[in-house]
């Protein structure tokens, strides 16, 4: 499994072709989220920044669907570092019809425990080198289910992955030495094929955004690592959840792509979050 660099959007649609690869921004898509969404930015664990497709030279009858949540993530932001929320439904959705509705789409629910209750340390005082070390006091797994929808209605729900791990956060060269390979050992793979990814990456995005938000002072400054611009989200963390599927499984007819004007060539991909709902009435309560 590889990551992506520099791209931007949050809705693409991705067009599966051996020689192409094609990405437009259809026209109620909206571009990178980092705490502009007024509501969004009091619920970091909810917010959604980023969705990427692309298809790796490693694993030509894939695609890779990739989205972040949890922006600005600060490598010092201890004790108390960063995770998916246990309350909240994450989604992944394609529309693999052209109509601007989801067809499929992939949830993820969290877990999380700790090995000493009451504490809440990250580390229990050696290196984490696993995702389930015994150093690490903070784990988290999560279930993966793809739903298939059909007019709007769900008519089909299955689970590919129970109890799957999430990787620690990256802490520290003390806590975390090796990062990398701790990290590499919680690619998990999914029933009925492709693998999955759910935990700390380095933001990807390039954005000015100090610059940006300065009431758009753009003055003598170019917006992308080409123009001149600064990347603000350099150094800074996001929660990846990163799928990697046969392409037939998302695709209309469930067939590979033979070709770029293939009907069943394009999907559109977005990601989602959801929290349960809570409605407080005074009726009946001698409130007016």
């Amino acid at each position: 499994m590889r990551f992506p660099r520099r791209v931007s959007g949050r809705w693409l649609l991705a067009l599966f072709a051996a020689a192409a690869a094609v990405l437009a921004v259809p026209a109620l898509s909206s571009a990178s989220s980092h705490r502009e969404a007024p509501g969004t930015s009091r619920d970091p664990t909810a917010d959604n920044t980023d969705v990427y497709v692309f298809r790796t030279q490693d694993a030509p009858n894939t695609v890779t669907l990739v989205s972040n949540w949890i922006p600005f993530e600060d490598p010092a932001g201890g004790p108390n570092f960063y995770r998916f929320d246990d309350n909240a439904r994450y989604y992944i959705n394609v529309d693999n019809k052209g109509d601007g509705q989801y067809h499929i789409r992939y949830l993820f629910k969290f877990k999380t425990r700790y090995r000493q209750p009451g504490t809440f340390l990250y580390g229990l005082g050696g290196p984490i080198t696993s995702p389930t070390s015994k150093n690490l006091n903070v784990l988290q797994t999560y279930s993966v289910t793809r739903q298939d929808y059909r007019n709007g209605s769900l008519v089909s729900s299955k689970v590919l992955g129970r109890n799957l791990v999430a990787p620690p956060d990256n802490v520290g060269a003390k806590t975390t030495p090796n990062y990398a390979a701790t990290a590499a050992q919680a690619v998990n793979q999914l029933t009925g094929g492709g693998k999955v990814f759910a935990g700390q990456r380095d933001d990807p995005f390039f954005a000015s955004l100090g610059r940006i938000f300065d009431t758009v002072n753009l003055t003598g400054a170019g917006l992308g690592n080409k123009g001149g611009g600064v990347d603000d989200l350099a150094g800074y963390g996001v929660h990846s959840i990163v799928l990697q599927l046969p392409i037939d499984q998302v695709t209309r007819d469930q067939r590979p792509v033979t070709s770029a004007k293939a009907k069943n060539a394009v999907i559109g991909v977005w990601s989602s979050t959801d929290r349960r709902g809570l409605s407080v009435s005074g009726a009946g309560a001698g409130g007016g």
